[in-house]
């Protein structure tokens, strides 16, 4: 299974957004982890203080720093949320997409935790909003919280794709929840099957297509979970043709998902393409917590500027 070592939660302090905050205590409680609470400030809401203020702008910058640490810090000290867990703060003036992705990457956090429907930054995870830049940019881990942490993730669907990002959001599923059961889910199409009909290949052989690529999807699922580690009574596999963000979401809810996983590929300026038309169609219409993981085989790449 994975290690985690840093676990870090971003907050703009609105009520929603601390879901993210309770459930990165949970999870610290769970692994053992270290917590960190980072906030972003925000570089415009100090920007015209500093012209108004003039000689001033320290004190006065000083001041709101100070009144956001008390605010958090107040918020972290209670007991029925901390579960006695000890997190540290973090205050970051600038725009929160570069600043906490890049205290992420600084500090080395194993999972970045992120509320789906705050105020401010986190107001909503659609494309174009800071919450999707922050999920496209990360280089770990994100765990998108939409539901109040009343207990341990039960039932986990991991989407998946047989890409590196497969192994990884098994063994980071089985970290987070050890007890949960996992629901393997992979969702085909038979390649060129609406050219094959277009060439008027018959309804059988594209049928026997179909049978023959579920078969070897079965396959590789329970040879991936074997390769995890995954006893039988651990997880249940699903292959399924069709639309995948629909198959992901009805599968959810018939089976009582409390969380769901999903891969992306990179982080450079294709970010929008490499999280994924499925993955932004599942976090905006999912009930469940959606965490997103990256494929090793896109991590390291250099970005590309324009």
């Amino acid at each position: 299974m994975a290690r985690l070592t840093h676990i870090l939660a971003a907050t703009d302090l609105s009520a929603s957004s601390l879901h993210a905050v309770d459930r990165g205590f949970m999870l610290a409680q769970a692994t053992g982890a270290r917590y960190t609470v980072v906030h972003a400030l925000g570089v415009d809401a100090l920007a015209p203080l500093r012209e108004l203020f003039g000689a001033n702008n320290a004190a006065i910058t000083e001041k709101i720093v100070d009144e956001a640490r008390d605010k958090l810090g107040g918020i972290l000290a209670q007991p029925e949320r901390n579960r006695g867990i000890p997190a540290g703060i973090r205050l970051e003036e600038g725009q929160a997409t570069a600043a906490i992705s890049a205290f992420a990457d600084a500090d080395q956090a194993d999972l970045l935790l992120l509320g789906a429907h705050g105020a401010g930054f986190l107001q909503r995870v659609l494309l174009g909003s800071t919450a999707s830049r922050l999920l496209r940019k990360s280089r770990c881990p994100v765990l998108v919280v939409k539901q109040t942490a009343h207990d341990s993730y039960r039932r986990i669907l991991i989407a998946v794709d047989f890409s590196p990002a497969s192994r990884t959001a098994i063994d980071l599923a089985r970290t987070l929840a050890p007890q949960a059961h996992l629901l393997l889910l992979h969702v085909f199409e038979v390649p060129f099957e609406g050219k094959m009909q277009y060439a008027g290949v018959s309804d059988d052989i594209i049928f026997q297509y179909r049978i023959e690529a579920r078969e070897r999807a079965l396959h590789q699922l329970h040879e991936l979970a074997d390769n995890a580690g995954l006893s039988p009574m651990d997880y249940t596999v699903l292959v399924l043709q069709g639309d995948a963000t629909r198959q992901i979401l009805v599968q959810e809810e018939q089976h009582d998902c409390d969380l769901i996983v999903m891969g992306k590929h990179g982080t450079h300026v294709t970010e929008e393409l490499l999280l994924g038309s499925v993955a932004k169609r599942v976090l905006a219409e999912s009930g469940s917590d959606v965490l997103i993981v990256v494929d090793e085989r896109m991590a390291d790449i250099t970005p590309i500027t324009a």
